[in-house]
């Protein structure tokens, strides 16, 4: 299921010069907001807290699976150079859970290792903070690459709605509508940051167990139709 050529094509497309400076710029700036609010504020697990959940989680997180998911497979599809691939013998789904393994890697690079950083400048890891947001960071990496590497496979405006659901649907419905807050990769994240954390620290709207179990399917679901969508792109292709 894990091809090696697709995987360091792949890799080489998500961290090329262009995309990996963007890539570096959000943790860059959560690095540095971090340093700059325990300059000033001192460690306060609160505003740790405040911090890593409303821009880690809410924009930081989303953000590079969005650019990590689409790019690992959006742009071949649309200058045709997939069809390299199509034409060597890999099956379709191994070509997909490949380039989810690489999105899935490069988003918690560029996601949970900040996350952990930051959250340590904060407060020193007081209540677990930066151990508990650094797992939901872990965790939404995945979800958010599959979502979005699904989104690259049937889109080729996978980047705009990709950022429509991460900065309308997670960061502001999901701010103001309750209701939006339980369809939230953003949630259900927390509800495992919720649980490593002391209580009360972190919160979630999502109980454990279903939150458990929507990363799951989710992930699950959206990668196996990704490779049954990339089936029907080949035919399509041969026809």
């Amino acid at each position: 299921m894990y091809n090696p050529t697709v995987a360091r094509l792949t890799y080489r497309a998500l961290l090329g010069r262009r995309r990996a400076a963007i890539l570096f710029v959000l943790p860059a700036l959560l690095i540095l907001i971090a340093a700059a609010v325990r300059a000033f504020n001192g460690a306060d697990d609160q505003v740790a807290s405040d911090v890593l959940g409303g821009f880690a989680m809410a924009t930081m997180v989303p953000l590079i699976g969005v650019i990590a998911g689409t790019g690992a497979i959006g742009p071949e599809i649309d200058d045709g150079s997939i069809i390299y691939l199509l034409s060597k013998p890999l099956k379709r789904p191994t070509i997909i859970f490949t380039k989810l393994i690489v999105a899935v890697a490069v988003t918690m690079a560029f996601s949970a290792i900040p996350t952990f950083v930051a959250g340590y400048i904060l407060n020193g890891n007081g209540q677990q903070i930066a151990i508990a947001y650094t797992v939901a960071a872990l965790v939404a990496s995945i979800a958010y690459s599959a979502l979005f590497l699904l989104l690259g496979t049937v889109s080729r405006h996978a980047v705009v709605i990709g950022l429509v659901y991460a900065l309308v649907w997670e960061a502001l419905f999901g701010s103001l509508v309750a209701g939006a807050r339980t369809l939230s990769v953003q949630q259900w994240s927390l509800a495992l940051a919720q649980k490593i954390s002391d209580a009360g620290t972190i919160t979630s709207d999502v109980g454990l167990p279903v939150a458990v179990a929507l990363l799951v399917a989710v992930t699950t679901v959206a990668t196996w139709y990704a490779g049954q969508k990339l089936r029907t792109l080949t035919l399509a292709g041969e026809e």
